[in-house]
């Protein structure tokens, strides 16, 4: 007799299986959320040294020894940790010297460690602890709480090499940041803090290396940046005259490189709210240019305003740039030039697409007085609700006036000196800018007429 019951209950075990053997075998294979990467380089000799400390959760695949409640059994675990070791962290990082690969690192040793141990504050210590004994088995050390230090070694040339690093640690953890400090030959020790994969890390880049890195950075910048993309279109849409265009767009080059620049140099405010004020300003920014077409403002003098809102758009500029600046090495001044030429070589970029697509736009399907209308709307909806958001974010913050101290004084004569720059570079730009401006309005009439 055919039981007709049986087609069901196999499927009923097969769903209870697929239900439950994820729960059973995901803990040993589950990626950690935040991992934190700590690492010293350090080319001494005819060797250079690399010294890794990672969470033991993130060498995955593996279940290490453990007794109840979860404590880690050291000496049964080391062979693993050793395997875990070369899979994880061997085999994702590798070193260049003079732009040559080294090959394939060697694991020169590793040890379990506990977290908190302070041994990391110094390569000295990291390096002592990494060559001392195991720890002992009886140690209470929950195996989700320990750590792994890890020595890899490669021989190189000379210890005076340019050397670079490539590291796919970030896949370690969903999100990984990665501390490393590299100690040069008789040279001040470099820090570096970086999320998720740098690529190509030169650890004492020459001149043109970080020139060309921050050339790209900035470039790239513009592109990510959609704001100030939104902010460009504003500038642009009742324009589309590329004579009008020289004075407005060099005048917010000018002004946002004046405070990037000055950002850099530390005058821009430390306060929490600073940040959130500035996205603010740039999203109002949008709105304010937006209205301007709607109303029909004078375009010839909006090369006035357009400098105005690169002050603050050069301060949004200077947040991206100061996470980077680590990687420029001793050549601060040419990064963050060469930050500013990336930047202005993505903004002619936009404006190369953009100003053609407008004029093709308005020669054939829009009208000129509806057409302005009908994009500065849409971009004034989009800028209206991220200032909405900014502002929301920004009331957040105490906002107080600071106490009057000596270094208020200070900061505020460094402000006046910034202040007295621009309106100076204003003042010489005026004469120039205000025949271009008017030149390009009057060519802009005879091409309507």
């Amino acid at each position: 007799m055919i039981d007709k019951q049986r087609p069901r209950r196999i499927a009923a075990v097969a769903v209870a299986l697929v239900l439950i053997l994820p729960s059973w075998s995901g803990e040993a294979h589950e990626i950690p959320a935040d991992v934190t990467v700590q690492a010293f380089v350090k080319p001494e000799a005819g060797t250079l040294r690399m010294l890794v400390r990672v969470p033991l959760v993130a060498l995955r695949d593996y279940n290490f020894p453990s007794r109840e409640p979860g404590y880690l059994e050291i000496s049964k675990s080391e062979n693993m940790v050793l395997e875990a070791a070369d899979v994880w962290i061997g085999d994702y990082v590798s070193i260049l010297e003079n732009e040559e690969p080294l090959g394939r690192a060697e694991l020169a040793a590793v040890r379990v460690a506990i977290p908190g141990d302070r041994a990391f504050r110094s390569w000295e210590s990291a390096y002592s602890n990494v060559l001392s004994a195991p720890l002992v088995d009886g140690i209470q050390l929950p195996a989700r709480q320990a750590m792994v230090d890890v020595l890899l070694e490669w021989s190189i040339t000379s210890e005076s090499s340019d050397f670079s690093i490539v590291s796919g640690l970030n896949h370690l953890g969903i999100r990984t940041v990665t501390v490393l400090r590299f100690l040069p030959p008789g040279g001040a020790e470099r820090a570096f803090q970086y999320s998720g994969d740098p690529g190509v890390l030169r650890l004492d880049p020459r001149w043109h290396q970080a020139a060309w890195r921050f050339v790209v950075f900035g470039f790239q910048h513009i592109l990510d940046g959609i704001d100030h993309i939104l902010f460009l279109l504003c500038l642009v849409i009742p324009v589309r005259s590329l004579i009008a265009l020289v004075p407005i767009v060099t005048s917010f080059t000018i002004a946002h490189s004046i405070t990037l620049v000055a950002a850099a140099m530390g005058l821009a405010p430390q306060a929490l709210w600073f940040s959130p004020l500035i996205e603010t300003l740039i999203a109002f920014s949008i709105v304010f240019m937006a209205f301007e077409n709607i109303m029909g403002s004078k375009v010839a003098r909006r090369w006035v305003v357009a400098f105005a809102f690169g002050l603050v758009h050069g301060f949004g500029f200077s947040f991206a740039l100061s996470e980077s600046l680590q990687f420029a090495g001793a050549h601060l001044l040419t990064s963050l030039l060469s930050f500013n030429i990336g930047v202005e070589a993505g903004q002619l970029f936009v404006l190369a697409l953009v100003v053609p697509l407008l004029r093709l736009l308005f020669g054939r399907w829009l009208p000129e007085v509806g057409g302005v209308i009908v994009l500065s709307a849409v971009l004034a909806h989009t800028g209206w609700h991220w200032m909405l958001d900014r502002g929301g974010a920004l009331l957040q913050y105490d906002i107080s006036m600071p106490l009057v101290t000596t270094s208020l004084w200070l900061t505020a004569g460094r402000w006046m000196m910034l202040l007295t720059l621009v309106l100076v570079t204003l003042w010489g730009l005026k004469g120039p800018f205000d025949r271009i401006a008017d030149r390009g309005a009057s060519s802009r009439e005879g091409e309507a007429g």
